[in-house]
């Protein structure tokens, strides 16, 4: 294990154990969440060194590296995915002409292979080389490893895309400084992190399957992404709510918390979040971030 030491937005040395969770998908081992004294941002501390993080997603039950569909959970995700995608091309074409886009943890490749079927240039970066494979396999797609983001040509991107993948990432800071010498003059970031000031994460609590201890390093709120891509100069030009993810967080929290499937309480605690979320963005179980860059 690795201690952060110092808050990824503002650098202060000072938190307190906000919570303990426990990896329910994997280890089920137990981890702090610290909350900075000074910015408020809730970060995973101790957490796994890179070079072992890839254990923790070992797991069937990890959907977005895989194609399952066994199980209640795993079908459903399987059959939103589908609408989702359309959704996720079409907000692409409303943000821009259809260029090159960039998607960072592309998973199994479909979201990247509907935009291409859309008329995009795509590529992708991809740490897991099982899911790499799958995609480059099923897709025929451009899938690069991690380790080659450095290689990609600087500037050359209408689009760059992180779905559910920022919260992930060992070295925020510096990925963020790769993103920002991706993209173009006038590109548009995408980012989409769960809400931990959502509605199911207060009635969770350290049960809301959104902490996803230690795959989740950080814990985002709107305020710590405004606060964040300010420090890199860009600004947030539009939230998205992410409603189906309401229900799917929501079930895999009451998986978590009672050990089995409370369909019916997993379905509602996802509706109020959602209902909720239509005066308040805040209360949202996930969101899109629509980021440009302000010069």
């Amino acid at each position: 294990m690795e201690n952060l030491g110092s808050c990824p937005i503002c650098n202060s040395n000072k938190a307190y154990t906000k919570l303990t969770c426990v990896d329910d998908t994997v280890s089920k081992e137990r981890f702090e969440i610290k909350e900075c004294q000074s910015c408020g941002f809730n970060y995973t501390d101790p957490r796994p060194k890179p070079e072992n993080l890839g254990r923790y997603y070992e797991s069937v039950d990890y959907v977005s590296h895989s194609d399952t569909n066994k199980g209640l959970i795993n079908f459903l995700y399987q059959l939103v995915k589908k609408h989702t995608l359309r959704k996720k091309v079409n907000l692409i074409n409303t943000l821009s002409k259809r260029g090159s886009i960039l998607d960072i943890g592309s998973g199994t490749g479909d979201f990247l292979n509907a935009c291409k079927t859309d008329g995009w240039k795509t590529m992708g970066v991809e740490p897991s080389k099982i899911a790499r494979d799958l995609s480059i396999k099923k897709h025929k797609l451009v899938i690069k490893e991690e380790s080659e983001i450095g290689t990609i040509e600087e500037k050359s991107f209408e689009i760059i895309s992180l779905w559910h993948v920022l919260e992930h990432v060992p070295d925020l800071n510096n990925r963020i400084k790769e993103i920002e010498k991706l993209l173009k003059k006038d590109g548009t970031l995408i980012i989409a992190v769960p809400n931990r000031t959502s509605y199911d994460a207060k009635v969770y609590i350290q049960n809301w399957a959104g902490y996803d201890v230690p795959r989740h390093l950080y814990h985002f709120s709107p305020s710590d992404i405004k606060k964040l891509f300010e420090n890199y100069g860009f600004e947030i030009v539009k939230i998205k709510p992410m409603l189906f993810d309401a229900y799917y967080v929501s079930l895999l929290s009451e998986k978590i918390k009672t050990g089995k499937t409370n369909f019916i309480k997993g379905m509602l605690n996802g509706l109020i979040s959602n209902l909720l979320a239509i005066k308040n963005k805040n209360t949202c179980s996930s969101q899109i971030y629509i980021l440009r860059k302000t010069a």
